[in-house]
């Protein structure tokens, strides 16, 4: 065998070197794609570390792999989170198959673009592939500039290069991907927790570059990072006394399509090929005035103002502990501190859904796994601020990986965490944002605690490009009033601070630098809608009736008892739905029968005999608790929850069940059975009350069903002649419906509860309900849609349950409605095709009510 001589891989650029463990992100800095180090850059073009020879660029420009002499490759990953950026600011020189001598260009990067859109321009250099060699010498952490050895590797021997942690594959498959998106999160997080059930080690590569370095299948944000489409082919390596078991079954798994299949091309999809001195992707058309960008709905409302960025400082973080006994004490001292500003913080804000965002993260805070990697990293001689910084992302990463998007958006509560504590750390604060009256935030995404400090009088909107329409940061901005888009995609952060913008949240649309007439005609609609709002506010303690005599009940939807004074007070008639989950979530056991019994009843007290309807528990799916350990499904919103949940753990379902009973002495206390599809687990459930109320000595209480599935609204009828009222949840019926996920932003812009096929549903729920004397109420969404609220009435719904800030807004509306007039708007409504149609129509009426 030919003797491999030494590798001197140089800088690739002028900047501060770093090594892994300082690149805040878990892919890098747990080193899954191997060892390296990593360089902030201070110019902005990448070169060659070494002679070599292109592997791949990445299609989006960001990263390039090249291999050296003796076979070791490396890849230089431009920044962090930049592959979203999808080329943008990124200029490839070379193309796969090229060869390039030490200090060629590679990657040129228009930093001004990039770096406001990223999470950080640091640079790893990752060793994919070592062939034998060794590192056998490091630069210090610094200042470099370009060209400088950064990293020498030696050949091993080769006893020493076959050592234990060597991975020898045993058993190989070779298959295409049939998944319609590609290896993304949902299908490589199922892969991981298959792989993790036999006792092998399985590795994935694609055929395109088959000497690239396996990634462990284990690790979903490492697979992810191989961008894998759909039809391309990959080959799965395994080793370990169950390798050919692990691979059957994951080809089996893969080729099923895990819910999301599509069939195969003829071949694999051609490598996206970079051409050298262009831009990868090409960048999109500059934003135009008057120009509208769809998003998705966080918060509904509408504001005028003008566009403000709202950055993130970065705190500082110390790279070098002094001693684990130091930093421990200062860890110990930071994480008291910041506990007894989230306690107090969450006092001050007792009445919102802030409050019990704040009380979950203060549980974090005890969380003694957590605890443990940051004490285990400070024991090996990380600082305090490293130790916390990598056992919070990973836990981010891994988060971000969960097959359900509800869950993934909660990774920006231990980014927030993260964040919060480092300051503490470091004896400071961050400082105060500096925003524009009437500012409308535009970034990238947010945090919670950067949303819960924004100033409501100064701040007149939020829009985002990434996020979800379920993370906190969207609860938080709801509570405050704040209307919020999220999702709005890339183009959103090209808009210049101080741009006039137009943001109608409820319609899901942001209206870049309005001509004249809009904006004139935009501030005019501000102005009636906040005179609108001031006169329904002073009328809220009417009752709801329509002009022509019909009664229309308009309650609120309830989280917990200190939302129901509040309730009252803006003119709530009861509330329409209490969500017990908000009493079970961030908590390390379930609530007994006792104190959820004291709950209900407190809430009951401050309705002073106002209905009170609880939901049984709805977990599951996007609402997971610690405590119900649930094996991962293919697809959620399917599978085990809302009452399926309740008649599979009695243990859960009993003591809530008596604690209903028990609060029904207090007030009017009714009970409903969320995500019922089929008449036998509506008896189920009415078999279960009749018998705790017979067991406790008390009557029994009003049971109800909600309808969220098409196949409960079908069989309305068969369900109204066995309960005592049925309410509509129009955010699930309508996800299901549409079959579209309401939590994936990917479709997310595209639901609307106003589909005349959600429409024709809700008509169904009505007549059967109407054939047994039962009423119908509407607890989702739409109950809080001034558009909606007259074509409901036309349907024959009798009870609307509104977010409890909408509450006075939708009886003032109700009062204006004449229910004959809702009635011949809903008949005309069920006749057209769109959504877009039945907004018109619905807007033209309200447009000619005097409210």
């Amino acid at each position: 065998m030919k003797p491999m001589s030494s590798l001197i891989l140089g800088a690739p650029f002028d900047g501060w070197l770093s090594p892994l463990d300082d690149v805040p992100d878990a892919v890098f800095a747990q080193r899954l794609l191997g060892d390296g180090l990593a360089i902030d850059p201070l110019d902005a073009t990448l070169h060659a570390p070494a002679d070599a020879t292109v592997v791949s660029v990445h299609a989006a420009g960001h990263a390039v792999t090249l291999r050296f002499a003796g076979g070791v490759e490396a890849l230089m990953h431009i920044g962090l989170e930049t592959v979203r950026l999808g080329g943008e600011g990124f200029t490839a020189h070379v193309r796969a198959g090229d060869r390039v001598a030490a200090g060629d260009r590679l990657i040129s990067v228009d930093l001004a673009h990039v770096a406001p859109r990223v999470k950080s321009l640091i640079t790893p250099l990752v060793l994919t592939e070592t062939a034998g060699h060794a590192i056998v010498q490091r630069a210090a952490a610094g200042r470099v500039t370009l060209g400088a050895p950064l990293l020498v590797l030696a050949p091993e021997q080769a006893a020493a290069s076959a050592g234990p942690g060597e991975f020898a594959a045993t058993a190989r498959t070779t298959l295409r991907i049939p998944l319609a998106h590609g290896l993304h999160a949902r299908p490589a997080a199922r892969l991981a927790e298959l792989a993790r059930t036999f006792d092998a080690e399985v590795r994935i590569v694609p055929e395109a570059t088959p000497q690239a370095a396996p990634v462990r299948l284990r690790s979903p944000s490492a697979v992810m990072a191989l961008g894998l489409r759909h039809g391309d082919a990959m080959a799965l390596l395994a080793s370990g006394p169950a390798a050919q078991a692990a691979i059957d079954a994951l080809a089996e798994l893969i080729a099923t399509g895990m819910g999301e299949g599509r069939p195969l091309p003829e071949t694999a999809p051609a490598p996206v090929v970079v051409t050298p001195n262009e831009p990868a992707v090409a960048a999109p058309a500059a934003l135009q005035p008057g120009e509208r960008l769809h998003a998705v709905t966080a918060a509904a409302g509408y504001a005028i103002g003008a566009a403000a960025w709202l950055e993130r400082p970065e705190p500082p973080r110390a790279a070098h502990g002094q001693g684990a006994d130091a930093e421990s004490t200062r860890f110990a001292r930071a994480l008291q501190t910041l506990g007894t500003d989230l306690d107090r913080r969450a006092q001050a804000d007792a009445s919102g859904e802030q409050a019990a965002i704040l009380a979950a993260h203060r549980l974090l805070l005890d969380d003694e796994d957590i605890l443990a990697d940051v004490h285990a990293g400070i024991a090996r001689g990380q600082s305090a601020s490293l130790a916390w910084q990598h056992t919070m992302e990973t836990r981010a990463a891994a988060l971000r990986a969960a097959p359900d998007p509800h869950i993934a958006q909660r990774a920006a509560d231990f980014i927030d965490l993260e964040w919060q504590l480092q300051w503490h750390l470091a004896g400071q604060e961050p400082p105060a944002a500096t925003l524009p009256a009437n500012a409308i935030i535009i970034a990238p995404d947010l945090v919670p605690s950067q949303v819960a400090a924004l100033p409501v009088g100064q701040v007149a909107g939020i829009v985002t490009a990434q996020g979800g329409p379920t993370s906190h940061v969207a609860i938080i901005a709801a509570s405050k009033g704040i209307p919020a888009l999220v999702a709005a995609g890339p183009r959103v952060l090209d808009i210049a601070p101080g741009t006039p913008l137009l943001l109608d949240a409820t319609g899901a649309m942001l209206t870049v630098s309005p001509d004249a007439p809009t904006w004139a005609a935009a501030q005019a609609e501000a102005a009636r809608r906040q005179a609108r709002k001031a006169a329904a506010q002073a009328a809220s303690g009417l009752e709801g009736r329509t002009r022509d005599g019909q009664r229309i009940e308009v309650c609120a939807n309830l989280g917990k008892r200190a939302e129901a004074a509040p309730a009252v007070a803006a003119g709530a008639e009861g509330c329409g739905l209490l969500r017990t989950e908000f009493l079970f979530l961030d908590r390390a056991s379930a609530p007994d029968e006792d104190e959820q019994a004291d709950d209900y009843s407190a809430i009951a007290h401050a309705l002073d005999g106002r209905p009170l309807i609880i939901r049984l528990l709805d977990i599951g799916g996007d609402k997971p608790a610690p405590y119900l350990p649930m094996a991962a499904e293919e697809n959620p919103a399917l599978g085990l929850r809302g009452i399926r949940v309740g008649l599979a753990r009695r243990d859960v379902l009993v003591p809530q069940l008596r604690a209903v009973l028990r609060a029904g002495a207090v007030g009017d206390v009714r009970v409903m059975a969320p995500m019922i599809a089929r008449v036998e687990e509506l008896r189920a459930v009415r078999a279960a009350l009749d018998g705790e109320a017979a067991s406790l000595g008390l009557p029994t209480v009003p049971l109800g069903v909600m309808v969220e599935t098409p196949a409960a609204a079908v069989m309305a009828d068969a369900l109204a002649a066995e309960c005592d009222f049925l309410s509509i949840g129009t955010n699930d019926l309508t996800q299901y419906a549409l079959a579209m996920d309401r939590g994936n932003p990917a479709v997310a812009g595209s639901i609307d509860g106003l589909d005349p096929a959600v429409l024709r549903l809700v008509g169904l729920c009505c007549q059967g309900a109407a054939a047994h004397g039962k009423w119908v109420g509407v607890c989702g969404g739409l109950a809080s849609d001034p558009l909606a609220v007259p074509i409901l009435i036309g349907l024959g719904v009798t009870e609307l349950s509104a977010a409890p800030a909408m509450v006075p807004e939708i009886k003032a509306l109700v009062r204006a409605l004449s229910a004959q007039d809702c009635r011949a708007l809903a008949e005309q409504v069920l006749g057209v095709a769109t959504a877009a149609q039945v907004r018109v129509l619905a807007a033209q009426m309200i447009e000619g009510v005097a409210l």
